[in-house]
């Protein structure tokens, strides 16, 4: 167990686990400033059973993030912000990365972030997956992004954007996800046109976003999700 750590202006990844098994983060601080590029708060690469818990971070990059590999995460009562918020990815962009299986992000509270909860995946990418990840009774307050898939992911332009990405999404739910948004597209599902997204479910959405040119939206391309419960942004169309 990794308990009551405090973190402050890391230069880069606060926390970086790798390859490790059965381990417990609790009551971690974690602090940099919102501008601080790469200070990611935790990082989790090719590692099994981690819980990270009622834990604080705020930073210039992703609270947690996700690389290749993880399987069997929960990320539970997380406050996150500043940053980018809660990411699995980004995925494709290696040779020989290993499979995302069984990620929980539960009871999450996340403000003034850049991203919300977020999966990324390179274009171009060599073949992967990435599976049964799951999203619940998130508070977002002031969030940019807060709900988002992107298989379209090339922060610097400098990939072959136009070839899809090999990464293959399943089994995905984003259930009870409530607060304000600061875009106007609350949700973004942008999926790959060659391994289209599957079993993907939103239920119970309540996103307000208070822009004057009307209220939040959602999109969805190449995926078809279920919706269930109270939608708003009303559901997603399929493009």
């Amino acid at each position: 167990m990794i308990r009551g750590i405090t973190s402050l202006d890391s230069k880069q990844f606060h926390l970086h686990v790798f390859a490790c098994k059965k381990v417990t983060i609790f009551h971690l601080n974690i602090k940099a400033p919102g501008d601080s590029p790469n200070t990611d708060g935790i990082h989790m690469g090719r590692s099994t059973g981690i819980n990270i818990i009622d834990s604080k971070i705020g930073t210039g990059d992703d609270c947690i993030s996700l690389g290749d590999g993880n399987r069997d995460i929960l990320i539970q009562k997380v406050a996150c912000g500043p940053g980018h918020g809660i990411s699995i990815g980004s995925l494709g962009k290696y040779e020989n990365e290993e499979p995302v299986v069984g990620v929980k992000v539960v009871d999450c509270n996340l403000r003034n972030t850049m991203n919300g909860i977020r999966i990324k995946t390179w274009p171009a990418s060599l073949p992967g997956a990435a599976s049964n990840m799951h999203f619940e009774n998130i508070y977002m307050r002031n969030v940019s992004n807060p709900v988002i898939i992107d298989q379209v992911y090339c922060p610097w332009n400098q990939c072959k954007a136009q070839i899809p990405s090999k990464i293959k999404i399943s089994q995905v739910s984003f259930k009870n996800i409530r607060g304000t948004s600061q875009t106007k597209e609350a949700i973004k599902l942008l999926c790959s046109n060659e391994i289209p997204c599957e079993n993907v479910e939103i239920t119970d959405i309540d996103l307000a976003y208070q822009g004057s040119d009307g209220p939040a939206t959602s999109q969805c391309t190449n995926v078809n999700p279920t919706i269930l419960g109270k939608q708003n942004p009303p559901g997603c169309t399929l493009k």
